[in-house]
């Protein structure tokens, strides 16, 4: 990872960590049980959750497995996810701080390795998705879960996203999504889809975009409403434009 983009991730979710955390479609509780059933969850698994972030996916992980651990590089975001582990009464939970492309695990080391919303943020998820299959142990299973924009609204999509949040690298369609499993020389991935459901004000007050940005992305919105560039099902409820980004969900066997 580039020092800069470095520093925009640390900058962004230091910034992001309680209104992220907080937010309604991250915290949906039938989201997260689709992605623990889906990955075949068990009591015996031991689960590395990469570029954890507040511990919310992990969490619903934690009522199913054996042991679960989370790696972020925000300290603020790990703040959170302890704050939620004591929240929730978890005592199967550790939280280390580092980088996803270069994990202090040994090969093998857990039987389920996920990462949710991340790679979209990620200069290189190709060695991302390499060494979550080296610390993933043989028989057991890697999950990522993203935004997945359909591929002729794809760059409309991560424009937007640009503009949202100076963090975001690329969402990649599910096709290329996939390729990232070959290029792991993983199994073709199982592969299931939900819609992360919010309304634009909502999504702008948990994103920092730079001065002046937000206005620039209410003008995005509104435009999509007539022509859904962005794939997002931007509709009007009333005073307020809803949206539901298009999420991924794909599990491959190790």
């Amino acid at each position: 990872m580039s020092t800069s983009h470095r520093d925009r991730i640390l900058d962004q979710f230091t910034r992001q960590a309680v209104p992220f955390s907080s937010a309604p479609g991250i915290q949906d509780e039938q989201a997260l049980k689709l992605v623990v059933d889906f990955a075949g969850t068990t009591a015996n698994d031991t689960v590395l959750d990469v570029a954890c972030g507040p511990g919310i996916l992990l969490s619903g992980f934690a009522r199913v497995a054996r042991w679960t651990a989370g790696i972020d590089l925000t300290p603020a975001m790990l703040d959170r996810a302890r704050q939620l582990q004591r929240d929730k009464g978890l005592r199967n939970m550790s939280w280390v701080r580092g980088d996803g492309l270069v994990m202090p695990f040994k090969d093998g080391a857990f039987s389920m390795v996920t990462s949710r919303f991340a790679f979209h943020h990620i200069e290189d998820p190709a060695a991302a998705l390499v060494e979550m299959a080296r610390v993933c142990a043989p028989g057991g299973r890697i999950v990522v879960v993203d935004s997945a924009p359909a591929p002729d609204k794809a760059d409309a999509f991560n424009r937007m996203e640009v503009v949202r949040d100076p963090s975001h690298v690329r969402a990649m369609p599910l096709d290329e999504l996939r390729g990232l499993f070959t290029h792991a020389r993983l199994p073709e991935p199982r592969v299931t889809s939900y819609r992360l459901e919010g309304d634009v004000e909502s999504l702008i007050k948990r994103s920092f975009p730079l001065p002046g940005d937000d206005e620039t992305l209410r003008r995005i919105f509104t435009a999509s409403v007539e022509r859904d560039d962005l794939g997002v099902n931007a509709r009007r409820e009333g005073t307020a434009i809803q949206i539901g980004y298009p999420v991924a969900v794909l599990v491959a066997d190790r």
